[in-house]
């Protein structure tokens, strides 16, 4: 299991993995190359939910600081050495009055199999 931290800055918030209205962008973390890893599931923290101006009702969101847990093992025949699993991480960022578009961080896990 690999943990991600991840900081949303002081006065912003991202919509979580499963926000609360099918427009807002969530955040997700997807796997470009696994190296010799194979990727599993993501885990996320609990969302809060939080009242802003600009919405008529609570969003699920994330602020501060956190981590995702990336479930990522290596398979029995997997070759012996050092590598990196390589993700991409989405995200909307928003203040209390609005949100911006939306982003995409590279994400990288360095591993290594003995």
């Amino acid at each position: 299991m690999a943990h991600i931290p991840v900081t949303v800055l002081p006065g912003y918030h991202v919509n979580s993995n499963t926000p609360s209205d099918e427009y807002l962008i969530p955040l997700k973390l997807t796997w470009k190359s696994t190296g010799a890893l194979e990727a599993g599931m993501v885990v996320y923290p609990k969302p809060t939910m939080e009242k802003y101006e600009f919405a008529e009702k609570p969003l699920s969101v994330f602020t501060g600081k956190f981590e995702l847990d990336a479930n990522l093992k290596a398979p029995a025949n997997a070759h012996v050495g050092a590598g990196a699993a390589v993700g991409q991480l989405r995200y909307q960022a928003c203040s209390d009055r609005a949100c911006y578009p939306p982003k995409t961080v590279e994400v990288t896990v360095p591993y290594n199999i003995q």
